[in-house]
């Protein structure tokens, strides 16, 4: 294949990625689900994990792919958890009180990002990475099994820690940055910014 259509693969992952997301959401106004819901969410998946890693590979891994991925991700998990409203609306219920705290946190992300960098962050840390495993197996748990169960308080737990991670991460690091790992990573970012700094 062409170098210069291969570096364009990762930016069509991600797009494939968001184009997705509404389709899941479709599949799943009238209460039930096809075998095409999992195939998409399947193939959405996929995207997410492959994108990254030929992103690397061909050293197109900018700021702007970076961002789209973000967003990507939030269109699908949004659509998801609307699918399990209308779909599971018992399991939701359910866990409404724990599903309320990750989102409150997820909420407070947003504001501390947009209020000292005026756009989300975009670390893409290792437990962001986590958190998307563990919403794999919650949402395969959900609508392969008609069932939170642990998958899903997991999901929730990990979720909440990711987020703390990351808003404290914000705090520390004086500018926008992207894929900075962990909260380790970017107190040894902050020491090499505040050094540059010194020595200009």
């Amino acid at each position: 294949m062409d170098r210069r259509l291969m570096t364009q693969l990762p930016m069509a992952l991600v797009l494939l990625r968001g184009a997705i997301a509404p389709f899941l959401l479709w599949d799943a106004l009238d209460g039930h689900i096809t075998p095409w819901f999992l195939v998409g969410y399947g193939v959405a998946v996929l995207s997410d994990i492959f994108d990254g890693i030929i992103a690397r590979r061909l050293g197109v891994s900018s700021a702007n792919l970076r961002r789209a991925d973000s967003w990507a991700d939030v269109a699908l998990y949004v659509c998801i958890a609307a699918a399990a409203w209308f779909v599971h609306q018992d399991i939701v219920l359910a866990f409404r009180l724990p599903l309320f705290t990750v989102i409150a946190a997820q909420a407070l992300w947003w504001l501390v990002n947009l209020a000292k960098y005026g756009k989300p962050a975009s670390y893409h840390t290792y437990s962001a990475k986590l958190w998307g495993l563990t919403l794999l197996a919650a949402t395969l748990a959900v609508f392969s099994f008609n069932s939170g169960g642990i998958a899903l308080w997991v999901a929730i737990l990990v979720g909440i820690v990711h987020t703390l991670e990351e808003i404290a991460m914000t705090l520390i690091l004086p500018t926008w940055q992207h894929d900075v790992l962990s909260l380790i990573h970017a107190l040894r970012l902050r020491r090499e910014l505040s050094t540059t700094q010194m020595q200009d």
